[in-house]
């Protein structure tokens, strides 16, 4: 059976645990905001998340990887972060747009790291490029929802 090498099984570990920071983040910004447009937007992207997860978990199970469980202690201060904007913040919905906006272009940075490996089997390049327009493509839906505020 053909493998990951250690490297590469890293770095898609750390994607998968940073998915799941991003699912919490995006559940606990939906928690944070009155705006019903960006309540929903949070939660549909928080499903995202756990769908991405889902789909890293099978793929690097498929190469013998073993799956790392949990958040990062980066995602859990982030979300603190969150939590602490929320309640000193005046724009409550602003803040956390300006929030997602910079974590998913944090995502984008760490897809197009991973992506960059040489060593990608086709089918873990497809899943992760697919993976990382979703993401491109929701940052314009952020953009837009800032206009409605």
């Amino acid at each position: 059976m053909k493998t990951y090498t250690e490297e590469v099984g890293n770095k898609l570990n750390n994607l998968l645990e940073k998915t799941y920071d991003a699912e919490k983040g995006f559940k606990k910004a939906s928690e944070n905001v009155n705006h019903s447009s960006l309540k929903n937007y949070f939660n549909q992207k928080a499903q995202q998340r756990y769908d991405f997860g889902h789909e890293l978990k099978t793929e690097i199970k498929s190469f013998g990887q073993e799956i790392e469980k949990g958040g990062s202690i980066t995602g859990n201060l982030h979300r603190t972060w969150m939590d602490i904007k929320s309640l000193v913040s005046g724009d409550n919905e602003e803040a956390m747009l300006e929030e997602a906006i910079r974590g998913e272009e944090a995502s984008i940075k760490e897809y197009n790291e991973v992506l960059s490996e040489t060593s990608l089997p086709p089918s873990t390049q497809v899943v992760l490029t697919t993976q990382k327009n979703k993401i491109v493509s929701g940052l314009s839906g952020i953009r837009t929802l800032e206009d409605l505020k």
